[in-house]
């Protein structure tokens, strides 16, 4: 929001346009639909880089060497157990939690078992980067199985991030090819510039409250479906749907009703979504490996439906729904595995804030009354509107 002595505040909705800082971690170019990490073009490392490559990149400005490259995988694989209360907790949770309730609740205790919880020097928060994006999977698998009324499945640390999710979840180790496809999912779910959970993080931690209770307001901000949660609301509708040939008139009737279709549109991109683009090769991938491109021809039909009655390009959360879907990832768990790759996005920004931190105060543009006169209790009637709560 913008003032002068003559005019009337603008108003930015949502905060569009409105520039909170400078970065170094990622660029998104909406009009030419381009994405980098540190400068390297996001179709580039969903095609060569791998999960691990992609998180050294976003926090220490650079690829990893062999070596610093296995150094740093074993230090996400030493930090991936659970203390026991919090596998104690997750076993108490009702049966009407979300796995997205539970990852709130549960990073927000992990935060209580380490003495330096509260430090935000640079070195303590490379910590904490690597504790939260070495955990998330293990609490998320880890709460399936209790769930399911299985034990746990102890993290490996021979396996890298994807591989060892899969495993922790079904308890078999998972063929490579499966891996690489959600490792490749990762990668791209990995930053995306100032989204708004991670607008929600820096804004907590610009107060200097601690990168647990950062990560915690950004889970927390991308629960909402109009956020992280839009791709569940993809498969939630494809299953609906039930077939190919009936798209077109879903599409239609959603449409006609002015509802909004989960899966399509953006805030930034006026073009193709170039995670979107990779997302949907890796489908194919998918669909074709587990023996069945139906979720992908149905995708790929409602995305021409779309285009065709509302010129609408597809977001990276319609095939991403796709291709969790296809290695068998339970719906409910699509957001929590997005928070489990952004995580390392949410760190690499919040250990920028950090080094530079000024705290977040925006202003904003009262419209309400003025000068209204304090009307004394004994004065006060029925004439005054009453709020009704439910």
């Amino acid at each position: 929001m913008t003032t002068t002595a003559t005019t009337q505040p603008q108003v930015a909705a949502g905060l569009r346009g409105v520039v909170v800082g400078d970065t170094r971690i990622s660029y998104v170019d909406g009009e030419r639909g381009q994405l980098m990490y540190r400068g390297i073009d996001i179709h580039d490392l969903a095609r060569y880089a791998t999960f691990e490559e992609v998180a050294y990149l976003l926090w220490f400005s650079a690829l990893p060497s062999r070596e610093h490259l296995q150094t740093f995988h074993a230090d996400l694989a030493r930090r991936r157990s659970l203390p026991d209360p919090i596998l104690a907790i997750l076993g108490e949770v009702p049966a009407t939690a979300t796995p997205m309730d539970v990852l709130r609740t549960a990073v927000s205790a992990i935060a209580l078992f380490d003495p330096q919880a509260k430090e935000t020097t640079p070195q303590s928060n490379l910590e904490k980067a690597q504790r939260l994006t070495a955990v998330l999977p293990t609490i998320l698998a880890a709460f399936y199985r209790l769930s399911h009324d299985h034990d746990p499945v102890p993290p490996r640390s021979d396996l890298a991030s994807a591989a060892n999710f899969l495993y922790m979840l079904s308890g078999q180790e998972p063929d490579p090819q499966a891996a690489r496809l959600l490792d490749v999912a990762l990668v791209l779910h990995a930053d995306h510039g100032m989204n708004a959970s991670t607008f929600a993080s820096i804004v907590t931690a610009a107060t200097l409250a601690d990168m647990y209770a950062a990560v915690t307001s950004a889970i927390a901000t991308l629960k909402g479906p109009l956020h992280g949660g839009a791709n569940e609301g993809v498969i939630t509708n494809l299953l609906h749907i039930g077939s190919i040939d009936a798209v077109d008139a879903w599409v239609a009737e959603k449409l006609a009703r002015h509802e909004k279709i989960m899966g399509f549109g953006h805030a930034v991109y006026k073009t193709h979504d170039p995670r979107a683009v990779e997302l949907k090769r890796i489908a194919r991938e998918a669909g074709e490996r587990a023996g069945t491109t139906k979720w992908l021809e149905m995708t790929e039909r409602m995305e021409q439906a779309v285009w065709e009655q509302r010129k609408l390009y597809a977001n990276v959360d319609l095939y991403s729904a796709c291709v969790y879907y296809t290695l068998g990832i339970p719906p409910e768990y699509f957001t929590p595995v997005f928070a489990m790759s952004r995580v390392t996005g949410w760190c690499a920004h919040l250990i920028e804030q950090y080094a530079n931190n000024k705290l977040i105060r925006p202003a904003e543009h009262y419209v309400g009354p003025r000068d209204v006169r304090y009307v004394p209790l004994a004065e006060r009637t029925n004439d005054i509107p009453i709020v009704e709560t439910d």
